[in-house]
């Protein structure tokens, strides 16, 4: 491992992604920080930073996956600790944000939960937010700190690339993710598509029509989120209904909670591609699903941020 030298860089990680936070440390060319993360019998959080952080850049790493509350809970004492620890400049590297699809009152009486939780963490003391795809661009300007809001399209692009498919087309599950296909279609050099759907509540999706040409294509689906797998699976179902030949499917942040593994593994979706943004524990990880590593893109922001160069570059 190549020795990052400036001893004022400390990297530590919490207990929701640690394969992660190990990659992206030997990335860095850096140990990762000594601290422990234990509970009273009653469920309270306890942590000890077991090395001085006094004036030093200290980035966190913290997916807030299940179990969301928590990781939020414990990154929440993290910085609170490192603030009275006297740390320079408390960078949280949050590869999920969770609560991200709470983003604006849908209906009356709806909190803004993301809103919520980028308060909790200003107000805990963080300085900077490095998080990768959110659900809502927007939840940018939610915070009074910088926020970098790095990109999975490049990675997942780049592996479909690898596989050198024919006649392909990019599919849009939904209006919000148009953005995003066009992003994968441009490096694919492929057209688009958009699936209208309707979704009468949360997590229930019914697939409407599908906009743009897909007959004798190979179609990839890609999303930000894959939850409950409900909408990619009917998606993928109604792609080859309408003539489409294979289909592939691709996420960011693979939450697949609830049925969504057994849904994948039923599905005619050939393979899911995934990042390590939230850890796949083993009972998830089967032959359908593929993972890659966000390490080296969060790696080279840490370094980026922390020698005050342009993060902008890892957009590309």
């Amino acid at each position: 491992m190549a020795s990052y030298l400036d001893p004022n860089l400390k990297v530590f990680s919490l207990n929701s992604n640690r394969e992660l936070a190990k990659e992206m440390a030997e990335h860095i060319g850096i140990n990762l920080g000594k601290c422990s993360v234990s509970s009273f019998s009653d469920g309270e959080i306890q942590i000890n930073i077991e090395e001085s952080v006094r004036g030093c850049d200290v980035y966190v790493i913290q997916s807030t996956c299940d179990p969301v509350n928590k990781h939020i809970m414990e990154l929440l004492i993290m910085i609170d600790a490192l603030k009275r620890a006297s740390a320079r400049t408390i960078n949280v590297v949050l590869p999920y944000y969770g609560y991200a699809r709470q983003d604006r009152k849908a209906r009356a009486r709806e909190p803004i939960t993301a809103k919520l939780i980028a308060n909790l963490l200003e107000t805990a003391g963080a300085t900077r937010v490095i998080t990768m795809d959110l659900h809502a661009t927007q939840i940018q300007g939610f915070f009074d700190i910088p926020v970098d809001n790095l990109l999975g399209v490049p990675i997942l692009s780049d592996y479909f690339l690898t596989k050198e498919l024919n006649d392909i087309v990019v599919v849009s599950p939904d209006h919000g993710g148009v953005t995003r296909a066009r992003k994968m279609a441009d490096r694919l050099k492929a057209p688009i598509a958009i699936i209208d759907k309707r979704r009468p509540k949360p997590n229930v999706a019914e697939v409407m029509n599908i906009i743009g040409n897909i007959e004798g294509k190979t179609a990839i689906i890609i999303d930000d989120i894959i939850d409950t797998a409900g909408t990619i699976t009917l998606a993928a179902n109604a792609l080859i209904e309408n003539g489409a030949k294979k289909v592939f499917a691709c996420c960011t942040h693979p939450v697949l909670s609830g049925p969504a593994i057994e849904r994948i593994d039923n599905s005619c979706i050939s393979e899911l591609v995934v990042t390590n943004t939230i850890p796949l524990p083993e009972q998830k990880q089967i032959d359908k699903i593929t993972p890659l590593s966000v390490a080296p893109l969060l790696g080279e922001a840490v370094i980026r941020v922390h020698e005050k160069l342009s993060v902008s570059k890892l957009f590309d």
